[in-house]
């Protein structure tokens, strides 16, 4: 099984540095994926209201034999539950469908700033934080802009930002900005799914250098940035070698290599992106 390291967060906590994301999974196939997923060694778990597999999910952990405070749950706050009572009432939904006392990481899904709901999100979120009942808070698809009004307004930052992340869009200006408040970057699409980078003749030279695969030559330029990719995958021989990620570096000059490509943007423009 791979030794995974983890990182600190600003709150006192850490958090695995490469997870299991469960997007589009459904159903049985949900629940074995996630049941192959822990087995392999991931202890990062990253579901979410809007995913519908939280059930799933949960069956998966309970019945994985892992002890539950060795595995970091994350689900998030759809757009439709944003507001203080609403997020509240969205949490025990959360919790009840995961049959789970306490949720490891609780996140804001997407900021909707035209709905200008994610600040009294933010509050429930806090309560729920104070009463015991997440460990870590967080956000997803936020920008700069959005997570200084959250500090501005409640004095609270995330530990963590949940944005798409991959060579394509490698979110300079993001990152140093959560580096320098101390919010961990997690990397959603880490490999561009959807996009040709796989397939870049440069990337699979590199990646045949090192003797790895594309997949995991890019998921290693991840953790060379400090960021925390969340790569899925149904297939739990794949889930081996997208963990498999610790046994080798790339040197400054091949991480910046990898990134000095086209900009592609693959999802949702957090400034007006809607998703409830």
């Amino acid at each position: 099984m791979t030794d995974v390291p983890s990182h600190p967060l600003n709150d006192a906590h850490s958090l695995p540095a490469t997870g299991f994301g469960t997007w589009p999974l459904t159903g049985r196939e949900a629940e074995r994926a996630v049941a192959d997923a822990l087995a392999v060694g991931y202890r990062l778990i990253d579901t979410a209201v809007n995913y519908g597999n939280e059930t799933e999910v949960g069956r998966a952990i309970a019945a994985s034999g892992v002890p539950r405070e060795e595995i970091t749950v994350t689900t998030k706050v759809p757009g439709r539950h944003q507001g203080y009572e609403q997020t509240l009432a969205s949490f025990e939904e959360s919790r009840s469908r995961l049959g789970l006392d306490r949720l490891d990481l609780y996140l804001i899904h997407w900021p909707l700033p035209r709905i200008d709901a994610f600040v009294d999100t933010w509050r429930a979120m806090i309560t729920l934080r104070d009463d015991g009942l997440v460990r870590s808070l967080g956000v997803s698809n936020f920008t700069p802009e959005h997570i200084a009004r959250l500090e501005r307004e409640t004095g609270v930052l995330p530990a963590v930002n949940q944005i798409e992340l991959h060579p394509f869009l490698p979110q300079d200006e993001a990152r140093a900005y959560h580096a320098d408040k101390g919010i961990l970057t997690e990397s959603w699409s880490p490999l561009g799914k959807g996009s040709t980078l796989l397939k870049e003749p440069a990337l699979v030279g590199l990646a045949r250098k090192h003797g790895v695969t594309p997949a995991q030559l890019v998921l290693r330029w991840h953790v060379e940035l400090g960021a925390v990719p969340i790569p899925k995958s149904a297939d739990a021989e794949r889930q081996r070698e997208n963990l498999d990620i610790f046994g080798f570096s790339l040197t400054p000059e091949e991480t910046a290599a990898l990134t000095d490509r086209e900009r592609l943007r693959l999802g949702g423009d957090p400034d007006v992106h809607e998703e409830f």
